[in-house]
């Protein structure tokens, strides 16, 4: 009884080896006050994206709104992160398990024969006992375990968030590449309507005299490539069509999106600083809750290269009979204490010690690398919507320009004081910048969608806190190395 009182007292009483974890160092230029392309970046308005809200609804469209709500529920991309999730959980559960006794029963009966001088005597055996065993966490081998199982559960629960929020991303962009497809198949109905007409005039003309035959091939030459491009643009839509049912969880074959105007509405993403990127990007939050499991295995390896206290008790009854089964001869017991050690290994705990370390400047290396790519992701897209917005009204006179330019050039040539070559040109160059000024709108709404993406989409870190109940970015001071403080 006193071996097992001290025991529990060092366990209780114990330290854990290894060192605490403090988040990495981040690079220069990470605590910056503002980014770098977010000059005209400002803060939340009526409009913008609503953190309390499901940022996707900021675009006004109730077909999106559906499609993204069945993404969440049946991507298999999504799925599969639950349950890597649930996984990850079951382990925290496991390595907890290690801080308990375990305990065990067996039962037996047998039936034999012995000679004895009397002759052969048959008879029965019957046997029955209760077995426990602990190991003593002395060097916090467990608790580190614990530690670093709970904060790889935390990682797996952010891998979900980002697996969700890229799923949202790319339900968005491809509805965006269909609606601005459907606008651009609404453009070429009327550009091939209106060739049909010029064609038909061009005709007239040669049977009168007025145009040659070369006109009429120039017109049937122009409806007929329109008429082919129009047929490309009904490719990328039907691509744009099946990437979303599969995103969906469906097969394609039985999933359509109805032809529709684009009629979304471009929200305002709110201006965030660079020190909340940390805390709103569930991949970063990933890469730091690694590096943390990742700084717990170092005080994992460092405990096995100590001692173990294992403690067991054992109790039971054994007889010839059931009836004397609880008389005291009958009774069995045993109590023991078992301390174990390495002395030579070869170098394998040292080395076990030494990966481990390694493993942590790795994940420390990515975490870093995570968000030098996020702020990557940021400024790209505030340059993005910045310069094509710019680009779009630089855009918007060209097509002005263009659509006067063939009203005009129809007109000379309905009067015959054009030749058809420069209908074709002035066509040509409105459809051109016609075609252009929705690329440019369907690539604005795609940087939208990256913009919001890439600073998390509404997602935030402390909803990290429900996993294990431990704050997943607490200030700490900056190291760049694996150990800052050692409790041995």
């Amino acid at each position: 009884m006193r071996i097992l009182c001290l025991a529990l007292a060092a366990s209780l009483t114990a330290c854990a080896v290894g060192p605490d974890y403090q988040r990495p160092s981040l690079p220069e230029g990470v605590s910056a006050p503002a980014f770098k392309e977010g000059s005209d970046w400002k803060p939340a308005a009526p409009g913008s994206v609503d953190a309390g809200q499901p940022w996707w609804t900021a675009f006004g469209d109730r077909r999106l709104n559906d499609l993204v709500d069945e993404a969440n529920r049946a991507n298999q991309d999504v799925r599969v992160a639950e349950a890597q999730y649930r996984e990850a959980q079951a382990l925290v559960q496991n390595a907890r398990s290690a801080l308990f006794p375990t305990l065990g029963a067996d039962a037996s009966v047998n039936r034999g024969q012995s000679q004895t001088v009397l002759g052969p005597k048959l008879g029965n055996s019957h046997a029955w006992s209760l077995q426990a065993g602990w190991e003593a966490d002395i060097w916090g081998r467990a608790r580190r375990g614990i530690e670093g199982a709970s904060d790889n559960a935390q990682a797996s629960e952010a891998d979900l968030a980002a697996a969700r929020l890229a799923i949202q991303a790319e339900v968005v962009s491809d509805y965006i590449l269909l609606r601005v497809a459907d606008t651009q198949q609404q453009l070429y109905a009327r550009t091939v309507e209106a060739y049909q007409k010029s064609l038909q005039i061009t005709q007239s003309q040669y049977r009168a005299g007025v145009a040659t035959r070369a006109d009429v091939e120039l017109a049937n030459t122009t409806l007929q490539s329109t008429q082919a491009q129009a047929i490309d643009i009904e490719l990328a839509r039907r691509q744009a069509e099946h990437a979303i049912a599969v995103l969906l969880g469906r097969a394609p074959a039985g999933f359509s999106i109805a032809p529709d105007s684009f009629a979304l509405t471009l929200p305002q993403v709110p201006a965030v600083v660079p020190s909340e990127l940390l805390e709103r990007r569930p991949d970063i939050a990933a890469a730091e809750r690694r590096v943390a499991s990742a700084n717990a295995g170092i005080g994992v390896a460092q405990a096995a290269r100590y001692p173990t206290l294992a403690l067991s008790a054992a109790g039971g009854f054994s007889g010839s009979g059931f009836g004397p089964w609880f008389s005291t001869p009958d009774r069995v017991w045993a109590l023991g204490a078992a301390l174990a050690g390495t002395i030579f290994d070869g170098g394998l705990r040292a080395s076990q010690v030494e990966q481990s370390r390694a493993v942590f400047d790795a994940s420390a290396a990515t975490y870093r690398k995570t968000v030098l790519s996020g702020f990557q992701e940021v400024e790209d897209n505030l340059a993005a919507l910045s310069l094509l917005a710019q680009e779009r009204g630089v855009q918007d006179g060209a097509v002005r320009s263009a659509r006067n330019a063939e009203r005009v050039t129809l007109s000379q040539f309905r009067a015959g004081t054009t030749p058809y070559l420069a209908v074709i040109t002035a066509q040509a160059l409105a459809l051109n910048n016609e075609r252009t000024a929705l690329q440019l709108q369907g690539r604005q709404y795609a940087a939208s969608v990256a913009l919001i993406k890439a600073v998390g989409g509404g997602w935030d870190a402390s909803q990290l806190l429900a996993a294990t109940g431990a704050s997943p970015t607490a200030p700490s001071a900056a190291a760049s190395g694996p150990v800052a403080s050692t409790n041995e």
